[in-house]
């Protein structure tokens, strides 16, 4: 399997921690959605990162479903089983996605859209979004206790201590870690393992 883009997205480091600890054989491949459109599209005409070309040649995207069909095929799974843990994971997925989601339209927005382009309304929406995500996701992770090894890493896990990095290296300031000393501690703790070390945030 070929694991397409770059470790500067949250969503392909996601999905490239999560195959590693399934320990999913796979060749990652650093091809911009940016400076390497076209080699991009040749691969994937949709032009998403991530995308993941199966064995069979089948080009999948987004980091959740590819993520699934790796669970599928490894037979094992990063969510825990129990009904309430699940739903517990769920919930901090969730507030995650949503923080990635909103960290990369800022991100967008102020690196891509000429600022004389930038709607101030609709900016101080997306800041309002995130920083509710993250306030709610220091709730949830503050009742949480750190993995003791990569070995009982979740995905809720992986999730957050992704996305956490993500914010901090592309928006410093916007979300502050003295605010939000759970993540700050877990995400720092997480990052050691070495399934993190072995795929950096690029």
């Amino acid at each position: 399997m070929r694991l397409i883009g770059m470790l500067d997205s949250p969503y392909v480091r996601r999905a490239a921690i999560s195959l590693a600890l399934l320990d999913m054989p796979f060749r990652h491949e650093s091809v911009s959605v940016f400076s390497t459109f076209e080699q991009f599209r040749a691969i994937n005409p949709v032009v998403k990162a991530p995308s993941l070309v199966c064995d069979d040649g089948i080009v999948l995207m987004d980091s959740s479903l590819i993520i699934d069909y790796a669970e599928a095929v490894a037979g094992r799974s990063l969510m825990p089983s129990e009904l309430g843990a699940r739903q517990r994971a769920l919930r901090i997925i969730g507030l995650a996605l949503a923080a990635c989601e909103k960290a990369v339209q800022d991100v967008y927005e102020h690196n891509l859209r000429p600022a004389e382009k930038q709607h101030q309304p609709w900016l101080d929406r997306v800041d309002g979004q995130l920083a509710r995500a993250y306030a709610l996701l220091e709730q949830e992770i503050a009742t949480r206790a750190v993995p003791a090894d990569a070995s009982t890493l979740t995905q809720a896990d992986v999730t957050t201590a992704v996305v956490w990095t993500f914010t901090q290296a592309l928006l410093p300031g916007k979300v502050a870690p003295a605010q939000h000393p759970s993540l700050a501690a877990f995400t720092a703790a997480v990052e050691q393992f070495d399934v993190f070390r072995n795929w950096p945030h690029a």
